[in-house]
């Protein structure tokens, strides 16, 4: 299938490792010009080279989603220097987990800014490209945690949040031939998740519980991503795609 990605001007968030640099490489794979944005400048340039060498278009751009300056700076260069945006993918996120008896306000407000405030941020910015050229794509990385996790009471209400703001988005943004969906990825093995000094048991876990008997892998959140961004999946929106192999 065609997704009519050649040419398409993607910007993703946190997409210098894990899934963020697989969504950036499947993107790219697929004809679109890729701007890597993450807080981590050296691991967005990495990822931006390591690109280029498979022979796609990609640059890297250094952001803090949380701070309007960063996030005005990043999508004026993409309009000045690529002539606009027409996907965006709000992946940053992290976690910080700990029961809410021992949760601080900073550990509260760290994970809720980055994963809300950001894509309100990176969104604004986006939708103004999307009006001038009546077409766009936002596709908003959540997880399974928005249904409930214990020790996550942090991260849980920002990806459930995630999904409000979707919805709402899409109610916003169709009359300009933008779509907006979330994908939420259930235990996917990024190297964040194989350093977890319990990782071994996630991966039986999940070998256990999941009607598809294996742990997740990248490349299948990106591969729903870049569908979602398509042409193809243009009267698809407000909805979430769950790529959990089945558990819920």
């Amino acid at each position: 299938m065609d997704l009519g990605l050649e040419g398409k001007v993607a910007v993703v968030t946190g997409g210098g490792s894990g899934i963020g640099a697989a969504i950036c490489a499947q993107l790219a794979r697929e004809g679109a010009t890729v701007v890597v944005a993450d807080i981590n400048g050296q691991a967005a340039q990495a990822q931006a080279d390591a690109l280029a060498r498979e022979g796609g278009r990609a640059h890297a751009c250094q952001v803090d989603v949380t701070d309007e300056a960063s996030v005005l700076k990043l999508f004026e260069r993409a309009g000045a220097e690529f002539g606009g945006v027409d996907i965006l993918v709000n992946n940053a996120g992290f976690t910080r987990d700990m029961r809410i008896t021992r949760m601080g306000l900073e550990d509260w407000d760290s994970v809720v800014d980055v994963i809300l405030k950001g894509a309100f941020l990176c969104t604004r910015e986006a939708a103004r490209h999307f009006a001038e050229k009546k077409w766009g794509r936002v596709i908003n990385i959540s997880s399974r945690a928005h249904l409930g996790n214990a020790g996550q009471a942090n991260y849980s209400a920002a990806k459930a949040g995630l999904i409000g703001f979707t919805r709402a988005m899409a109610l916003e943004h169709g009359r300009h031939n933008v779509t907006v969906n979330a994908v939420a990825p259930g235990i996917i093995d990024t190297e964040a998740v194989r350093r977890l000094p319990h990782y071994e048991k996630i991966r039986e876990a999940a070998q256990a519980t999941t009607p598809i008997p294996r742990i997740g892998h990248v490349n299948d959140v990106a591969s729903v991503v870049a569908f979602l961004a398509s042409e193809p999946a243009g009267y698809l929106t407000g909805d979430v795609v769950h790529v959990t192999g089945g558990r819920y």
